[in-house]
């Protein structure tokens, strides 16, 4: 197998398990190395240090086993299993939930990979060029792993580096479409994997939709983004006196009408518009609502655009504020993976204070057990929330 070699006292945080080795970090590489290839990370003085794939870019290996363990087809089912196991330790593969997130990258050590499974059908997204070429051990893995897993969707066109010219195609590898109905704690919902954003559903909420279930009963509820209507579903069985949906995509709102309806057939409590979400906090009248979820999609995907994520999240956050009634509760969140916890909490506190009103923290969330974060890669956690209580 190939190695390659870190410059000297590069190894150190290899050494405390973190899963990358950046380019910096490479003294040397071996003759006709190609991308995605599975190669043997060495220190300066020959010490092996593990296994991973090697990849062109800031992160030049992504580590799959510190030690020598083989990279194989039991490889995969090992770590399968293990991630499985988790789940149902966790309660959550179980009849009236068939939606979880199987595998979460490094949080399952498998760097690169991301797997969702929707009752019969796990979703399948690689980010990485290593795992990319293990798409089929891995697939037929997954099924052994999961024997109620019988089809496995590749979805991967807009994950992988686009430098590495991979040209991956969206399809079946192994089963075919039976089924875009999930069960979700009780409820259904239609998982739009073939076309939809990530996996086709933002199974990272699940945890944070159950919360708000709670404070919803008799309550005027406003989702905004609402993408599929996850949090509308959860509101609406949580005895919302109203549920309104804003998505400034027509598909979205396609996709949270037909599961509003799949739950809640006939209720007139739902009503769902294709709108620019400041444009509506704008135009809705002071204490409409008293329970408003702002849920956007990632504001900063790379740290250069950390500054005017922060300016977003300030202003989205204060027309919240300025316009939620009275004793009204705000559930906000960002998954901008560059945007730390304090720094989200920082633009929070500036849109409160900006609005003069009194504010108070209820919960502090993140992603639920199925995301879990790598204790060594501490980069995992994404997701970050508040439930404010606005006087």
């Amino acid at each position: 197998m190939k190695e390659i070699k870190l410059r000297k006292g590069k190894e150190e945080s290899l050494d405390r398990f973190h899963p990358w080795v950046f380019s910096g970090a490479v003294a040397s590489l071996p003759p006709e190395l190609e991308e995605g290839d599975t190669v043997v990370v060495v220190a300066a003085d020959g010490r092996r240090i593990g296994t991973g794939h090697f990849q062109i870019g800031s992160i030049a290996v992504r580590m799959l086993t510190f030690g020598n363990e083989e990279i194989s087809y039991a490889f995969y089912l090992g770590r399968l299993s293990q991630a499985l196991r988790l789940r149902q330790a966790l309660g959550l593969d179980r009849p009236d939930n068939e939606a979880f997130r199987l595998v979460h990258g490094e949080g399952d050590f498998l760097p690169g990979l991301v797997v969702d499974v929707y009752g019969s059908t796990a979703v399948m997204q690689a980010h990485s060029p290593g795992m990319h070429f293990a798409r089929n051990t891995i697939a037929k893995a997954i099924t052994e792993a999961c024997p109620t897993v019988k089809n496995v969707y590749y979805k991967s066109e807009t994950t992988l580096p686009y430098k590495a010219h991979l040209d991956p195609v969206n399809a079946y590898i192994i089963g075919e479409y039976r089924t875009d109905v999930a069960l979700e704690n009780g409820l259904k919902f239609r998982v739009d994997w073939l076309k939809g954003q990530k996996t086709g559903f933002f199974v990272d909420q699940r945890d944070n939709r159950s919360l708000l279930e709670h404070y919803s009963h008799g309550r005027k509820v406003l989702n905004m983004f609402c993408y599929t209507g996850g949090f509308s579903v959860y509101a609406m069985r949580g005895q919302a006196r109203l549920v309104h949906s804003v998505d400034s995509s027509a598909k979205a709102i396609s996709l949270t009408d037909a599961n509003v309806a799949l739950n809640f057939p006939g209720d007139d409590r739902h009503k769902a518009f294709a709108e620019d979400a400041f444009k509506y906090l704008d135009n809705i009248g002071q204490g409409e609502y008293d329970l408003i979820i702002l849920d956007p999609p990632a504001f900063a995907k790379h740290r250069s655009a950390l500054r005017n994520a922060l300016r977003g999240y300030q202003r989205l956050n204060a027309r919240a504020i300025e316009r939620i009634a009275p004793g009204g509760i705000l559930f906000t969140f960002s998954c901008s993976q560059a945007v730390s916890k304090e720094q989200f909490r920082l633009a929070v506190f500036s849109a409160a204070a900006q609005t003069g009103r009194r504010v108070r923290i209820l919960h502090q969330l993140t992603q639920p057990a199925d995301h879990p974060v790598n204790i060594y890669h501490p980069e995992g956690e994404y997701l970050k929330g508040l439930v404010l209580y606005v006087e």
